[in-house]
């Protein structure tokens, strides 16, 4: 796929003010730890993963998205009026029915002729989002679009802490199951795409490439359905095959984007990735033939946070100063079933984001996220 006509022109992002380190989740797992004689120290030592965030109880995810999109739209200087899609695309929800892009559009007070909806994929329905819009901007139906999403983790953490403390017949080889459960963190992101006429930054998102390899979808799954607010998910992940199946699939995408681009890797200065865990990036990255240094790093601060994880990457990136004029972006997705979705960006210009005194949002706290 290919685009002439397409800017990412901004970025928000929320995290909840809730730090919690992977020690302290493994004082929560006491009694299965010492059950089965677990070292503490393992979570962090096989994940690479420091710690991660929590939204309070009761959180709604559409409040947090809100929060997110105003920002975004506060930082690229976007009219509401101009906003023709809102794409609401995390795993989480605040119910099975209406879409929670609708509370989203509501307290935006976007334009009634935008279209609205949410997309589920996994860790890849930010990014299903950000080629729909791309689509419907380039076919010239709308002038801007904008993609949000919100995860929390807090149910499905509190749930697998539950069952694993409770459940006596668990054994160190069933317990592996429930590992990608306690990497996850919450967070929120949303930015906005435009035309290239409206757009201040000429950050020009030139095509991508994705690939479904769906025989591994039983690799990662809940239970039955479980959406909305008050789920209660419980997850089983084969994080080994995982893992291998989702470097295969990766590389194989990756084959793709440069074939479709016509880049070699050697154009390609900087990528953002999918948010695992430390052994997964370094895995993948060297798959790839990518230098570490190239990418830029969140998940030891902030966990998986699925949907969010690499759009939010990028933002703090941003900030961070890890984007210069001029350099080639490579967005490298990947997400349970197993799916692939990758994305080029002709970056620019950044535009400053928001301050929190004038977006009404709590501070930001990243201190220690680096770009490798």
């Amino acid at each position: 796929m290919r685009y002439q006509n397409v800017c990412l022109e901004g970025f928000g992002y929320q995290l909840p003010e809730q730090v919690v380190t992977s020690g302290e989740l493994e004082q929560w797992l006491a009694p299965v730890y010492q059950r089965l004689r677990l070292p503490s120290g393992r979570l962090e030592l096989m994940t690479g993963i420091r710690e991660r965030r929590l939204w309070p109880p009761d959180t709604r995810g559409s409040a947090q998205s809100v929060l997110s999109a105003e920002q975004a739209l506060e930082t690229t200087g976007v009219p509401r009026a101009q906003i023709g899609a809102l794409v609401h695309g995390s795993v989480c929800r605040d119910h099975l029915e209406p879409a929670t892009a609708c509370r989203v559009h509501h307290e935006l007070r976007l334009p009634s002729d935008c279209q609205i909806f949410d997309v589920s994929n996994a860790c890849l329905g930010l990014l299903n989002g950000l080629l729909l819009v791309a689509n419907m901007i380039e076919l010239g139906q709308i002038r801007a679009g904008l993609v949000v999403g919100t995860e929390n983790c807090r149910p499905l953490v509190e749930t697998t802490v539950r069952e694993l403390n409770e459940d006596e017949s668990l054994t160190r080889e069933r317990i592996k199951l429930a590992v990608a459960s306690l990497t996850i963190g919450s967070a929120s992101c949303a930015f906005v795409l435009t035309d290239r006429e409206l757009s201040r930054t000429d950050n020009r998102v030139l095509g991508g490439a994705c690939r479904a390899e769906t025989r591994f979808h039983g690799l990662c799954h809940s239970g039955a359905d479980e959406a909305g607010a008050q789920m209660q998910p419980l997850m089983q992940t084969d994080s080994e095959q995982l893992m291998h199946e989702g470097i295969a699939t990766g590389a194989a995408t990756y084959a793709q984007f440069l074939a479709e681009l016509g880049w070699q890797t050697a154009d390609v200065a900087k990528v953002f990735t999918h948010q695992v865990g430390v052994a997964h990036r370094r895995a993948m990255l060297g798959a790839l033939g990518i230098d570490e240094a190239r990418d830029f790093s969140t998940v030891e601060l902030l966990g998986n946070t699925g949907s969010v994880a690499l759009p939010i990457s990028m933002a703090i990136g941003i900030e961070q100063g890890h984007l210069t004029a001029g350099e080639q972006v490579a967005l490298l997705g990947i997400g349970s079933g197993i799916n692939s979705v990758m994305v080029a960006v002709d970056w620019q210009k950044s535009l400053c984001r928001a301050s929190t005194e004038t977006s009404g949002t709590s501070p930001q706290r990243v201190d220690g996220l680096v770009g490798s």
